[in-house]
């Protein structure tokens, strides 16, 4: 448990520093900077599974195609599906539109706790319960200033949320499916790399870039994997609720860029920054109850040694 939710933190701070890092890839546009980042993400994550032992699932994925060539189709969905939040993270900050992509992400962990308590029968507790009423009227006071939700916005909390789905339903849910869906997008993204006037000239005019768009990859496959990664150790509840902090940071990001939040839609953002706080206070309880049961339990067990000593000097 403790593992995924280390995991799931070092990939909110890593998204969070990525929002900022678009920044360096001025001379890049969002498509170019897309298709760089998944050729440059795609070596790093290899090295990161193979460092991990997780390497073992690209072959066993690889079987299964053989045996269900089927599975490939699946796999193309799934790589559409995470290929298009790729894109659409870095086109958001760098079109103005920062703070919808990251309103996305405050709807994403509610969109993951329904789906982890209507289709997989997770429990919700009290704390998460009062957590998704505050992320519910934030979003209610949206739909009723604006009548809708701005498409970025919906793009991520209902695509994310289909594609960690099919991915439990297909059992590729682990690294091994996240680095299929990057290979399978590879043409795309070479195809994108090639868009715009002289786009390899940028490269010329500016070496540094070169060393920017590999930190990117760098960046990349660390916040990926281990959102991935959290995502297999975690309940898709747990998972969906930890997921609170990503979006905090990207916010903060978005405003500190230049974007602004209006006077109304403070009535949106503050219910889901308060749903946040009530996460963060029930999960500062259970670390406190975690931390009092084993010294509760190492007690109980030196006493235990402590009489069973006397007994034996008896």
């Amino acid at each position: 448990m403790f593992k995924g939710v280390a995991l799931s933190v070092l990939a909110s701070v890593t998204f969070g520093i990525l929002y900022f890092y678009t920044q360096l890839l001025g001379d890049l546009d969002s498509q170019q900077t897309f298709g760089w980042r998944i050729i440059s993400t795609l070596p790093f994550l290899t090295l990161f599974m193979l460092l991990i032992g997780d390497f073992v699932h690209v072959k066993t994925i690889y079987k299964r195609i053989i045996k269900k060539p089927a599975l490939l189709l699946l796999l193309s969905i799934t790589s559409a599906l995470t290929c298009f939040q790729l894109w659409l993270f870095l086109w958001g900050p760098m079109n103005g539109r920062g703070l919808q992509v990251s309103l996305g992400y405050f709807l994403l962990p509610l969109v993951l706790v329904l789906v982890g308590s209507l289709v997989y029968k997770e429990k919700l507790s009290k704390f998460q319960i009062v957590a998704v009423a505050f992320a519910v009227l934030g979003v209610g006071h949206e739909l009723w200033r604006l009548g809708s939700i701005a498409w970025e916005t919906l793009s991520v909390a209902i695509g994310y949320s289909l594609y960690f789905l099919i991915r439990k339903k297909i059992n590729t849910d682990n690294l091994g499916g996240f680095w299929w869906d990057i290979f399978i997008c590879m043409p795309i993204a070479i195809y994108f790399t090639q868009t715009g006037l002289a786009p390899y000239s940028k490269f010329i005019d500016t070496p540094s870039l070169f060393l920017v768009v590999v930190g990117l990859g760098l960046l990349s496959a660390i916040g990926l994997g281990s959102y991935i990664l959290a995502s297999r150790y975690l309940p898709m509840v747990l998972f969906g609720l930890l997921s609170y902090l990503e979006p905090v940071l990207l916010a903060l990001a978005a405003l500190a860029l230049g974007e602004s939040i209006s006077a109304d839609e403070w009535l949106t953002y503050i219910p889901i920054w308060v749903a946040v706080a009530i996460l963060v206070l029930e999960g500062g309880l259970h670390l406190y109850k975690q931390k009092k049961n084993i010294q509760d339990l190492q007690r109980n067990i030196n006493n235990s040694l402590q009489r069973s000593k006397n007994d034996n000097e008896i």
